[in-house]
């Protein structure tokens, strides 16, 4: 594993080794992350190895913004006002994809599926709107084990295992945040599916 300082990045090399397959743990606006190009099968099926993840629970992904994210997702109204109200920030929405998307399988569900969400922070942000592409978000710990903050956690955790992300990205011991909300939308109803770091209230008239 390559041990990277945040404020060492080089982006336009990051993007290069993402689109090479690369793995990597990187922060977000909850707990460091683990991703790689969503439309890459190889590179996911690696993320399922690192996490030592069971096949079939699939993984969510961040889009650049909303424009990226209707090249992949059915939009409906409902999913356009949580959008305006919510992103970018710790809100991940479970909505059906269109048919014959680009993206990697360990991704979409067995019900037509993705979870996705815009991210507020602004590393995250820039390496998926460099990408072009959807990029893998799950929280970077072996599926055991608590989301990590620190990267020393996350070095430890990854210590001696077959497989290990490719690319550490350090940016320190991150603020102990909950995991996102996550909401599933439908054409006319929007279900809670988990209370995170963002409160959604019945009250905003959305649920």
């Amino acid at each position: 594993m390559k041990y990277i300082e945040e404020e060492q990045c080089d982006i336009s090399d990051l993007i290069k080794e993402l689109k090479r397959g690369k793995t990597i743990v990187y922060p977000t606006e909850t707990c460091y992350g683990l991703g790689c190009d969503a439309t890459n099968q190889k590179a996911v099926d690696q993320l399922f190895a690192i996490k030592e993840r069971q096949q079939g629970k699939t993984m969510l992904v961040l889009m650049a913004d909303i424009a990226m994210a209707k090249e992949y997702v059915i939009w409906n109204p409902l999913l356009d006002q949580l959008a305006q109200m919510y992103w970018p920030g710790p809100l991940t929405v479970v909505a059906s994809v269109h048919a014959d998307t680009a993206l990697a399988k360990g991704i979409i569900h067995e019900t037509e599926t993705i979870a996705f969400r815009v991210t507020s922070h602004p590393l995250a942000h820039e390496l998926v709107a460099t990408l072009g592409v959807p990029l893998v978000s799950s929280s970077a710990n072996i599926a055991s084990l608590d989301s990590p903050y620190d990267v020393d956690d996350i070095k430890s955790m990854f210590a001696g295992k077959e497989h290990q992300p490719d690319i550490l990205i350090d940016a320190g011991t991150l603020s102990h945040k909950a995991p996102s909300t996550i909401v599933r939308v439908d054409p006319d109803h929007i279900s809670i599916l988990r209370q995170g770091e963002l409160i959604i209230a019945e009250d905003v008239g959305l649920v």
